[in-house]
């Protein structure tokens, strides 16, 4: 069987993509962490007191202030996001969006330089709509259609501790799971039967993210940022079935339909195993005032294999990402305007994502900006950021992506737990 991304249509806006590309593997990696994050280019490295970090564990032991003599902080993460995207074929362009829930994360400060976190977020999505049309032996036309929807979601737990003044470790683990599902439906021209084929893989297991953090103080103003982070291979368990059918082409009727009997196969239980990644991140700034950072991330897909979802086009190779970003903020102590206390944040990736499609390796490019809008006084911050980008080609009957994506996020602070005093 040889898939062609060829037409895309009727897409599906309530799936977490409008990706074809989230045919393959386990779908479409929304690992992005959070808007801050995002907004420069998707880099980590970075974490301070007021903000959680996703990207990286060890920043959980950032949390809190130390000089807040009353009590303990707690911080309160989430974000919602817009993707559009314009997908261009040689045959012609369609367009459509997708609304989603991105994170909910929740980080205490337990003690000085002792930051625990958890949280929930989406691991990857699947949504695709793709057409497929040839010619069979006897000249007659072969329409297939591909549908696919689901994903994968992931809650996890973290924990940090400043072992000594600026060197922190950090470890996440995360449970991984969710539901894939394809729907492949043949037709053949003046015959009046198609046929529907079914699979469903309800997946679940554990990875678990390390994260080192080295901040030193390098002039009285300035401090380097170092960071290695080490997503160990997340070993994830499948259970798959499989329903193979008719039904009648002018009506959509189901005619006959069977259970596939997947044990025969040894198809019932399968692995998938996501490859280990690593990370590693640079940058150097001024407390509260700017920041500049890059990061470089590699991971082995050439390991990877669905044995029960897998097609014959895609191979996988080494994927790897380079990014780049920062921030500014005129005044932070400005008692007087406004605009004087936003965080301007921006930045740009450029990754390979490890996908070969048709012999064409699928690569990704993105620039992110945005601002960080605090409220009143206080610590909490609305967090509003944009990126363009591109994915994929027209080359090869393949799908070239052009997406606009706009989120928002939102950061609030709050004493959780408060000393008593005595008079």
């Amino acid at each position: 069987m040889t898939v062609l991304l060829l037409t895309v249509s009727g897409l599906c806006a309530q799936n977490g993509t409008s990706s074809p590309y989230s045919f393959f593997g386990i779908g479409e990696s929304r690992l992005s962490g959070t808007v801050e994050n995002q907004m420069m280019g998707g880099i980590g490295v970075y974490s301070d007191s007021i903000h959680v970090n996703l990207r990286n564990p060890a920043g959980y032991s950032q949390l809190g202030i130390k000089s807040l003599e009353n009590g303990r902080l707690a911080v309160y993460s989430g974000a919602i996001s817009r993707n559009q995207l314009r997908l261009t074929t040689t045959d012609g362009e369609e367009s459509t969006a997708v609304t989603n829930l991105d994170y909910l994360a929740l980080g205490f400060n337990i003690g000085d330089g002792f930051g625990v976190g958890f949280g929930i977020s989406p691991y990857s999505s699947v949504g695709y709509n793709l057409l497929s049309e040839s010619t069979n032996v006897d000249g007659a036309n072969v329409i297939n259609l591909y549908q696919g929807e689901g994903g994968l979601n992931r809650v996890y737990v973290s924990a940090a501790y400043e072992f000594f003044e600026d060197f922190s470790f950090g470890i996440t683990a995360n449970y991984n799971f969710g539901t894939l599902e394809s729907t492949n439906t043949q037709t053949v021209e003046d015959v009046q039967f198609g046929t529907r084929d079914e699979k469903s893989s309800n997946v679940g297991g554990l990875d678990f993210n390390y994260g080192v953090q080295y901040n030193p103080q390098l002039t009285e103003k300035h401090r380097l940022f170092a960071s290695v982070r080490i997503n160990t291979q997340a070993n994830l368990t499948a259970k798959n079935s499989r329903r193979i059918g008719s039904y009648l082409v002018s009506e959509g009727r189901t005619i006959e339909s069977i259970d596939v009997n997947l044990d025969a196969e040894g198809l019932r239980n399968t692995e998938l195993k996501i490859p280990t990644s690593v990370t590693l991140g640079a940058g150097y700034g001024e407390d509260k005032k700017w920041f500049l950072g890059a990061e470089y991330s590699t991971q082995n897909w050439d390991k990877f294999s669905n044995d029960f979802l897998g097609v014959d086009n895609i191979t996988y190779q080494n994927a790897s990402t380079f990014a780049f970003g920062g921030f500014f903020i005129p005044d932070y102590d400005a008692f007087n305007g406004y605009l004087k206390r936003i965080t301007y944040r921006a930045g740009a990736r450029f990754g390979k994502t490890g996908m070969v499609v048709n012999n064409n390796e699928i690569n990704d490019l993105g620039i992110t900006f945005g601002v960080g809008l605090p409220l009143g006084r206080s610590f909490a911050n609305i967090n509003l950021g944009f990126e363009v980008g591109k994915r994929g080609t027209t080359e090869a009957n393949l799908t070239e992506e052009n997406y606009f994506k706009i989120n928002l996020g939102f950061s609030f602070n709050d004493i959780w737990f408060r000393k008593r005093k005595i008079n």
